[in-house]
């Protein structure tokens, strides 16, 4: 039994490419991957048209209808992050040459799982959702690598389909504006969204491995593969504890083998003072063992501070932690 055989029939859209991305996992990641996507933007374009809150954006990519102040309102943080999570793998699968893994897969379809939960329970909470707890042993076992779909071929589908689903999704909203069964449908969409609120959602949304994993994909989309030991959690000394040492959770190093910068991640939370004095207590080490004080970052997993700490205040911004060169 497929992970999303609790999706209600009016998600069978959602369904058929979530299943679709599910039985790829362990035989084509970068398949599984791009086809979570598409389960995404189906369970988009699915909210777009029944619930009346939204406003649609003048760009009807999937980045545009995500950003939409509208739709990030209306999805819990948890939720909202493990779409960008899913959009971003989508995107990398389909537009970069580097290998993705099947964890990287098995991660992705588990933060789809989690969306389709949330829209179940927010979107028809009378449907039955015993059983819907991911289990690994559901994953189908991987097809033959005769199936593997090349790269390319999912770039070219991606622009078909990209284009095909924008121009129905704005049919489709001309046609529903017009349609009273369609505005009845949005009324009872919007009670049972008020009814499946007015309740404690006890899902556990695993917020902390969304954070953690999220972090993992920036990092490596700006250029850093996070592949060795020293990239993670290194040990440091000279830490002003009572064991004297410290772990980084990471360390993105020059080509010099000299520390560059470290990041220190911490709960959505937490006060982000904590994780900058951590940091600095880091680069206090780093600087000490290694001859060369790194920039600072510390992060949340959905914002990030940087901090030059010899020049400049910390500074909360969208920061880019693009691969930096070793100083000649």
């Amino acid at each position: 039994m497929t992970n999303f055989a609790f999706l209600p029939r009016e998600f069978s859209t959602v369904a058929e490419s979530a299943t679709r991305a599910e039985g790829y996992i362990l035989g084509d990641p970068r398949a599984a991957c791009f086809h979570a996507r598409f389960a995404l933007e189906a369970a988009v374009h699915w909210l777009y048209r029944h619930d009346a809150e939204l406003r649609m954006p003048y760009d009807r990519n999937l980045g545009a209808l995500l950003h939409e102040p509208s739709f990030k309102n209306l999805l819990p943080e948890a939720v909202f992050q493990k779409a960008r999570v899913i959009q971003k793998m989508g995107n990398q699968a389909v537009h970069e040459t580097r290998p993705v893994k099947e964890n990287d897969a098995r991660q992705v379809v588990k933060e789809l799982h989690h969306l389709c939960y949330w829209l179940t329970r927010t979107y028809a909470p009378e449907a039955s959702r015993d059983g819907a707890a991911w289990k690994d042993e559901r994953i189908p076992q991987p097809v033959s690598h005769e199936d593997v779909v090349p790269r390319l071929e999912l770039e070219a589908l991606e622009k078909q389909l990209a284009e095909q689903n924008k121009a129905a999704l704005k049919q489709q909203k001309a046609r529903d504006a017009l349609d009273a069964e369609v505005q009845q449908l949005r009324e009872q969409v919007a009670k049972a969204r008020q009814k499946a609120e007015q309740q404690p959602d006890t899902h556990d949304y695993s917020e902390a491995e969304t954070r953690d994993y999220l972090i993992d994909v920036e990092l490596r989309r700006a250029g850093w593969p996070l592949e060795n030991l020293e990239d993670r959690e290194y040990k440091v000394s000279g830490m002003p504890n009572n064991k004297g040492v410290g772990y980084v959770d990471y360390v993105l190093w020059g080509d010099d083998g000299k520390p560059l910068a470290v990041v220190e991640a911490k709960r959505t939370t937490s006060d982000p003072k904590a994780g900058r004095q951590q940091a600095k207590l880091y680069a206090d080490c780093l600087e000490k063992m290694h001859g060369q004080r790194p920039l600072i970052f510390y992060t949340n997993g959905y914002k990030t501070w940087l901090w030059d700490d010899t020049f400049y205040s910390p500074a909360a911004q969208r920061v880019s932690t693009r691969r930096m060169s070793s100083p000649a």
